[in-house]
Order: structure tokens, then sequence, then C-alpha cells
């Protein structure tokens, strides 16, 4: 089982995918500097989380199709 995500991280996590789907790929690396680009992270822990989870939605949504 993994961690569990705050309440913060999802909605805000969820907004940025509705907003900027095209922008994000499978690769956390990648998402790393999309997330930098679009949002202003308070912190590099907080940047991580929500490139992983980003990452995360990106692959159940490839495995849907």
């Amino acid at each position: 089982m993994g961690r569990v995500k705050t309440a913060l991280i999802k909605r805000n996590t969820l907004k940025l995918f509705s907003l900027y789907k095209d922008k994000f790929t499978n690769d956390f690396n990648d998402n790393k500097k999309v997330v930098d680009e679009v949002v202003e992270v308070q912190s590099k822990k907080l940047r991580n989380v929500i490139a992983g989870y980003v990452t995360r939605l990106k692959k159940q949504e490839t495995t849907e199709d």
C-alpha cells in the first residue's frame, strides 16, 4: 500500500491535470519540470508529490484507453 495523499494535494493536482492535461506525460522527471513551470510550489517535496500523483493519473488514463 502507498502513502495517503491529502485533500490539498488531490484537489490541486486534479485542477492542474484538467487544465494542462496535454503537457503531462508518463515520465516523472518531465512532469516535475512542467509543475515547476505551471505553478509556484513552496517546496521541492510538494512539487515531487504533485508530479508523482500526476504521473500516476496519466498512467491510469493510458491504461484505460
